[in-house]
């Protein structure tokens, strides 16, 4: 009888403790909102894989986190920062979502870290690059994963400038991205003892470069700077190869440039080209393992954004578990303090300002005798050291730090 009773509190405890585990999680549920473009220029970038991304770190962590089930929504805010804050308002206002997260697109990424802030919410940004989001637009509840602005002009700018590319002129997407892009880049060049000729600005999703191109030729740089990304980087290119550009000496910066994108160009193309990138998947056996995963979901190779999804999902579980609630202040303040550790990031930190910091890789894309399959592609040339690559907190404008 005595064991019985003993048997029957300890029960007793271990329900006790659940429910009070399942009190401090709103609604019962911890939702997740992935809000990036699924239709657009930036689809192969991130879109739907980022989603399943999203999807395999909640399987990893157990599907539940203090004992409440975890959801993940998602939505394409088209690259229209009007579009994604609607979304974004609906998922906090009616939908009662915690967290959203990817945020491909500068622009949008700033809107609704605007309204995130507003609304003393968490958004962890793995898609955009703006500095500004770590900078003079930083929130207490707002982080920044995978890359940025910065680290692609210290990894492929100050490579090309190290090794004879010191007269640079710009391609640049016309908004908060593209500026950010050229700007830090130009940073570099400069630093380095390289010269900025010139820069010219093209709308998103532009068909037709070769008034840029030509524009770009005639200034006598031995560096086209592609302030660009996605479908805008690979059109881009193509058409400077047509146009012999390349074929002249004229080297081609693909300052965001991932492995999605290498991929719908194909290494006939894109051979030769420099670029920085937070993760490969041939890196490493666990890479490999992940990667394998990955494609058995979406019929790809995943890239820095998707895995930067993972890891920023996996690591807004565990703030939740560390803190004890999914209330922001307490979540936000665990996310600061825990070191990412995981497939994505060795020995990841989170600045103050909300940038988390690990290594970036600079890697050369295959000639096609060299690939030995349809994803390999890349060699590595430099590891750069996550203090190198990244913006310290005294230099990054962002006033909650000072």
């Amino acid at each position: 009888m005595r064991v019985l009773k003993k048997v029957l509190f300890a029960l007793s405890c271990t329900v006790l403790a659940h429910s009070a585990h399942a009190q401090q999680i709103s609604d019962n549920v911890v939702k997740i909102g992935i809000l990036n473009d699924q239709s657009g220029v930036y689809a192969d970038f991130g879109g739907k894989s980022s989603v399943e991304a999203a999807r395999m770190a909640v399987q990893d962590f157990g599907g539940k986190v203090l004992g409440a089930p975890i959801e993940i929504v998602n939505a394409d805010h088209q690259n229209k920062p009007d579009v994604a804050s609607s979304i974004a308002r609906q998922w906090y206002d009616t939908d009662k979502v915690d967290a959203i997260m990817e945020l491909t697109t500068s622009s949008v990424a700033l809107a609704v870290q605007g309204l995130s802030k507003e609304k003393k919410k968490v958004n962890i940004v793995t898609g955009a690059a703006t500095t500004d989001l770590t900078g003079k637009q930083c929130s207490p509840y707002g982080f920044h994963w995978a890359y940025d602005t910065h680290a692609l002009a210290v990894g492929t700018g100050g490579a090309l400038v190290q090794n004879g590319g010191n007269k640079w002129f710009f391609l640049t997407a016309d908004y908060a991205f593209g500026y950010s892009l050229e700007d830090e880049t130009s940073k570099v060049v400069k630093a380095k003892g390289g010269q900025i000729l010139g820069s010219v600005r093209h709308p998103l999703s532009a068909n037709d470069f070769s008034s840029f191109l030509l524009q770009a030729q005639s200034s006598g740089a031995n560096v086209i700077g592609l302030a660009n990304a996605g479908l805008d980087t690979s059109n881009a290119i193509k058409q400077a190869s047509e146009f012999g550009i390349t074929q002249g000496g004229t080297r081609l910066a693909a300052l965001l440039f991932t492995l999605a994108e290498v991929h719908g160009l194909g290494l006939k193309a894109a051979n030769g080209l420099t670029l920085t990138e937070g993760w490969y998947w041939d890196q490493s056996d666990e890479n490999r393992t992940f990667a394998k995963r990955f494609m058995e979901r979406t019929g790809r190779m995943p890239n820095m954004i998707h895995v930067g999804t993972y890891s920023a999902v996996l690591q807004y579980l565990k703030a939740i578990q560390k803190a004890g609630t999914d209330a922001t202040e307490p979540v936000a303040k665990a996310l600061h303090e825990l070191p990412v550790e995981d497939v994505f990031a060795k020995k990841g930190k989170v600045l103050p300002n909300g940038r988390m910091v690990y290594d970036m890789y600079l890697f050369q894309v295959k000639k096609p005798e060299e690939s030995k399959g349809e994803w390999d592609m890349y060699k590595q040339l430099a590891t750069v050291p996550g203090d190198e690559a990244f913006l310290k907190v005294s230099e990054s404008g962002c006033q909650l730090t000072q």
